[in-house]
């Protein structure tokens, strides 16, 4: 998580750290400006997919990076992933990371 922290605001970007799902969903729930939701997939309680169907149910728009341990067919529902949605499985090196999330942020998420 701090890794991606680190990555994100090398990019420029600030960022929001959130130490679990529930915690992510507060910040989801409040008024500020989150621009791309990235979440693990295989958090405990409140899991990745959980906190992003959340968010998309409070932000339609919310952009969502799913990072995951397990095989992208764990996240992608029914063969396909929602517009604004994308997935890296670990490990991952942290360029491809950033290059998602610049594509995500800029609207690309389709070809993400």
């Amino acid at each position: 998580r701090m890794l991606i922290v680190d990555v994100l605001e090398e990019l420029g970007y600030v960022a929001i750290e959130a130490g679990d799902g529930i915690a992510g969903l507060k910040v989801l729930q409040s008024d500020l400006r989150v621009d791309l939701l990235v979440t693990d997939v295989g958090m405990p309680g409140m899991n990745g997919r959980q906190l992003a169907d959340a968010g998309r149910a409070l932000r339609p728009d919310l952009r969502i990076l799913y990072i995951t341990g397990y095989a992208e067919a764990a996240v992608v529902s029914h063969g396909h992933l929602e517009p604004g949605m994308a997935v890296i499985t670990k490990p991952f090196a942290l360029d491809a990371v950033a290059n998602k999330v610049k594509l995500l942020i800029d609207g690309a998420a389709n070809r993400a």
